[in-house]
């Protein structure tokens, strides 16, 4: 049983590996899509495309919806997110964090600046306090998380970093 959890925490590590998969975990949160639609958002190739929507599909992170017929009448399958929690947490290191800023930083590269709010400071904290401040800012995250959303809402992505200042 220990071994069936961990590779399958395995499974899960290796699929949020990826830039991409973490994307498409994104795209789909709110709505289904097929991997061609995936593909074309992304501009990848949609043999490529399929490879990350099966990995995520293998890990529990993806849900695939009822097939509907294409322009063409093919069958195509649309995926969910299944809204599993993976951004927080000490299993976000290495490989995942580093997918976790890749994906950020083509998500903002694909953005006009002009519609990325930033802001960069230094903070002098000891360690209870730093511990606070994290805590303050995943109960912020968890609040807005949780609500619904409104009708008009527009979607807003977030990516925080916190890291010791050299």
């Amino acid at each position: 049983m220990a071994n069936q959890r961990r590779d399958a925490a395995e499974v899960r590590a290796s699929a949020l590996a990826s830039g991409v998969r973490l994307r498409i975990i994104r795209l789909t949160r709110t709505q289904a899509m097929t991997n061609k639609e995936l593909a074309e958002r992304l501009d990848r190739d949609p043999a490529t495309t399929l490879h990350h929507v099966r990995k995520l599909v293998d890990a529990g992170f993806l849900e695939p919806q009822s097939p509907r017929r294409g322009n063409r009448g093919a069958k195509e399958i649309p995926y969910r997110s299944r809204g599993l929690p993976w951004a927080r947490g000490p299993q976000n290191e290495g490989a995942i964090a580093e997918a976790m800023l890749a994906a950020f930083l083509s998500e903002a590269g694909e953005l006009d600046m002009k519609d990325v709010a930033q802001v960069r400071f230094v903070l002098d904290l000891t360690p209870e306090r730093r511990e606070e401040y994290e805590r303050r800012l995943e109960e912020l995250f968890e609040e807005f998380d949780h609500v619904a959303a409104a009708p008009g809402a527009e979607r807003t992505a977030v990516y925080i970093a916190v890291y010791p200042s050299l």
